[in-house]
């Protein structure tokens, strides 16, 4: 199994998050808006935003995004891509030890993004909150300088938890279930159409919509939380977010901002991959040249 850079993956998963960066902030801005968008569409709070603070509204936070990428999506693609190389060195793994890699890997990344998930959920969800409340980070640096000089260490690790728990879900769920999805994919025909995939786009791009459905049905509740936890100020724990939640809005609270979720990670998801997918060809031919 060929080795590529660990970075490769921040790099990839940046060019998918700069594209897919609107859906992300439609997403968490329904997810902290809790009881009051409980009858808001996706549409709805589109349009909102659109008219309160036209187009620009829709890449508030892209900083932080991309910094979060830089980080989060970096280490958790590169520390699993080694994990799988290392594992892969006598003898394909089975499912089972990549997901575990997976998830080891996803602990990593969901420790390392902390920070960054924390200036996203702010800077997406700030334009929603009275003048007097917001945070008015310009951007990702400055939010983080900010950060640290207001909150201390306890600031840069609020909802560490519940953010690293989602970390897990989703790398497991998402970057596991891709392997899995793919391999499965290679070596079966396809019983309806007939169909025999190759290692190619077409491969990619349903491996990875698959990946993406099953991403964001496992992961909704711990984002909705971690997304309440993160935006807020004042100090909450997982658990009372969770009751409450579940006392005002009921248990379907826990999918809120599925839709936006799920076209945000469907297209980010197949992006990601795709554009992964093309780098390593592309650090594999340069290597192969050298």
């Amino acid at each position: 199994m060929s080795s590529y850079p660990f970075w490769l993956g921040g790099i990839a998963a940046s060019m998918a998050a700069s594209i897919t960066h609107p859906l992300d902030l439609t997403k968490i801005r329904m997810q902290t808006l809790g009881p009051a968008a409980q009858s808001s569409s996706m549409l709805a709070v589109m349009r909102v935003s659109l008219a309160e603070s036209g187009l620009r509204s829709f890449y508030a936070g892209l900083s932080a995004s991309l910094l979060r990428q830089m980080s989060y999506t970096l280490v958790r693609l590169g520390s699993y891509e080694e994990m799988k190389r290392r594992m892969s060195l006598r003898s394909p793994p089975a499912t089972g030890k990549l997901l575990l890699a997976a998830a080891a890997a996803g602990a990593l990344g969901g420790i390392a993004g902390n920070p960054a998930d924390i200036l996203l959920v702010r800077m997406a969800s700030d334009s929603l909150k009275h003048p007097e409340q917001r945070y008015g980070y310009r951007n990702a640096l400055t939010g983080l300088m900010s950060l640290l000089n207001e909150e201390g260490v306890k600031g840069i690790c609020r909802g560490l938890g519940t953010n690293t728990t989602r970390a897990v879900l989703m790398n497991v769920s998402q970057v596991g279930s891709y392997d899995f999805f793919k391999a499965t994919l290679l070596k079966r025909r396809l019983p309806i159409v007939d169909c025999q995939f190759h290692d190619n786009f077409l491969l990619h791009f349903v491996a990875s919509l698959a990946a993406a459905t099953c991403g964001t049905t496992v992961c909704s509740p711990a984002d909705v939380i971690r997304t309440r936890i993160m935006g807020s100020s004042a100090r909450a724990s997982p658990v009372r977010v969770l009751i409450r939640s579940l006392r005002d809005e009921g248990p379907t609270f826990m999918f809120k901002g599925w839709t936006p979720a799920f076209m945000r990670l469907g297209p980010n998801t197949v992006l990601m991959f795709v554009f992964y997918e093309q780098l390593k060809s592309w650090w594999s031919s340069i290597s192969h040249d050298r």
